[in-house]
């Protein structure tokens, strides 16, 4: 890339941060759950009939609060994937990897993470999946290890 390239596509300079970046209400219900039980939870609208994986706070389609959760499959299908072979900040990646986007059953939303089958989806093709959690939880969005074949 050439530094005319380089300079249109970023602003160099620092960001002080001196605040903590928190989960939110519905990151907090979800990462909990997948730590302390290795569940995976999400908030269902009792006003849209909708079903959010990760929960949310609000419903994003008529702004009821969501309060309660409810545990929803590790299996689902793959309705998007792409191949991704830089980093956020732009750098070649060792080897790309491939990222899935996953509706898992009985939600209404998509979930993004790594695809770790030994090919990457086809094109067109109906793949079921289900989620592979890590053996040591930590709370983080990594005590998911990706998706694997169903």
């Amino acid at each position: 890339m050439s530094n005319a390239a380089e300079a249109s596509r970023m602003w160099r300079g620092n960001i002080p941060i001196t605040s903590v970046y928190t989960a939110g209400v519905g990151g907090t219900l979800f990462l909990q759950a997948l730590k302390e039980r290795g569940e995976l939870v999400g908030s269902p609208c009792s006003a849209c009939r909708v079903t959010y994986f990760p929960p949310q706070q609000f419903c994003p389609r008529c702004f009821v609060e969501l309060t309660q959760t409810k545990a929803v499959s590790p299996e689902g299908e793959v309705v998007s994937f792409t191949r991704v072979h830089l980093d956020r900040n732009a750098v070649r990646l060792p080897a790309p990897v491939t990222v899935a986007a996953v509706r898992l059953d009985g939600t209404d939303t998509v979930f993004l993470h790594y695809w770790l089958g030994k090919q990457p989806p086809r094109i067109g093709a109906r793949l079921r999946v289900r989620v592979k959690p890590r053996n040591k939880r930590v709370g983080s969005i990594l005590d998911i290890e990706g998706f694997v074949p169903a």
